[in-house]
């Protein structure tokens, strides 16, 4: 049985108590629920996880990666953490025929799953792209954080973190020698990921200023699916304030004030993602649940849906248990297949 959860994760991306977005929400369509697959792991008391390795990267990957550069300068190995990576080739012979995919996890997460409250990873979505027929050398996933709840607040849209994912998506890309690749975010992830793709300058100042990302990589992305993102910010953000790295107005998830009917002082990373629209990749979804309990209040954020992504193809919402922030993601894998797949929304 899948490692399933819909508990909130203390401290993930959850920094006080919520207070609502000011304005009307926009409209959405009254979403269909989809069938609960199985029983989560709270209520059947399960930990068995899913079929899915912990030991990281094949070694054929890890060799690559160590003679183009990779490691250890960008540590995707993660060989310090059980389930730290997921991805690569059994051999040189191995081959690639499904567009690889690459997943990015959220705040606290990590690549795969190994029990802890909080971090269910990739599991389920991997194991259901393998039982579509992908094969570990077409499914990539790193861990970009420290995977401790203890350590959320201090997460943030750094250098370190951006260019870790920006060099996790151009060295599938160049391992596999596919054309475009699919990317899968979740959380903290959907917007790193999105930066990633855009490319061009970004500033932390923790990190020695300004620093160049790279050319986008729109034309290497074919579907781009967020899941729970906070592209508009965290109304949580809003009552404690920029005081921690996660609520930053630089580069964290603060969401800004209101100035009459305006808003103001939001984020400038995320000000940066919402500057331009559509550069995801050719296809571009959100998954998202109006009950999501990190986000809160309705997923909206001065009037706007937060998990929205500017310029989206398509999306799939929820407004009840259980799809809240994180079975957003661990129930939805065939949402995300047929996105991935076929670009439709089932």
């Amino acid at each position: 049985m899948r490692l399933r959860h819909s508990l909130s994760l203390t401290g993930a991306l959850l920094l006080g108590a919520f207070v609502p977005g000011c304005g009307p929400a926009e409209e959405v369509e009254t979403p269909v629920e989809a069938p609960v697959q199985e029983a989560s792991a709270e209520e059947t008391g399960s930990t068995e996880q899913a079929a899915v390795s912990t030991s990281g990267f094949t070694s054929h990957f890890s060799d690559w990666l160590r003679a183009n550069g990779y490691e250890p300068a960008y540590n995707l190995v993660r060989a310090d953490l059980a389930g730290g990576s997921h991805g690569g080739k059994a051999s040189g012979t191995d081959t690639v025929v499904n567009q690889p995919v690459i997943f990015i996890h959220g705040n606290s997460d990590k690549a795969i799953g190994t029990g802890t409250a909080g971090q269910s990873g990739w599991n389920a979505s991997i194991e259901y792209f393998q039982s579509k027929g992908y094969k570990t050398s077409e499914l990539y996933a790193t861990t970009w954080g420290p995977a401790s709840a203890s350590m959320s607040a201090y997460q943030y849209h750094s250098k370190t973190n951006v260019m870790k994912v920006r060099k996790f998506i151009e060295a599938v890309k160049a391992y596999t020698g596919a054309a475009k690749v699919d990317i899968i975010a979740h959380s903290m992830g959907v917007t790193l990921a999105r930066k990633a793709i855009l490319g061009g300058y970004a500033t932390d100042s923790l990190e020695g200023g300004q620093y160049y990302v790279g050319a986008p990589l729109t034309s290497s992305v074919d579907t781009f699916v967020g899941i729970a993102g906070a592209n508009l910010g965290l109304t949580s953000c809003y009552q404690t304030g920029p005081g921690t790295p996660t609520c930053g107005n630089t580069n964290g998830l603060y969401p800004g004030y209101p100035v009459g009917l305006l808003v103001a002082g939001r984020s400038a990373y995320l000000d940066d993602l919402r500057s331009s629209s559509g550069y995801e990749g050719a296809f571009r979804y959100s998954i998202w649940s109006t009950a999501d309990e990190i986000i809160g209040y309705g997923n909206v954020v001065y009037g706007s849906y937060t998990s929205r992504i500017p310029g989206q193809t398509g999306e799939k919402t929820y407004s009840a248990y259980p799809y809240g922030h994180f079975n957003s993601k661990d129930l939805t894998q065939d949402v995300q297949f047929n996105m991935v797949k076929n670009h439709s929304i089932p």
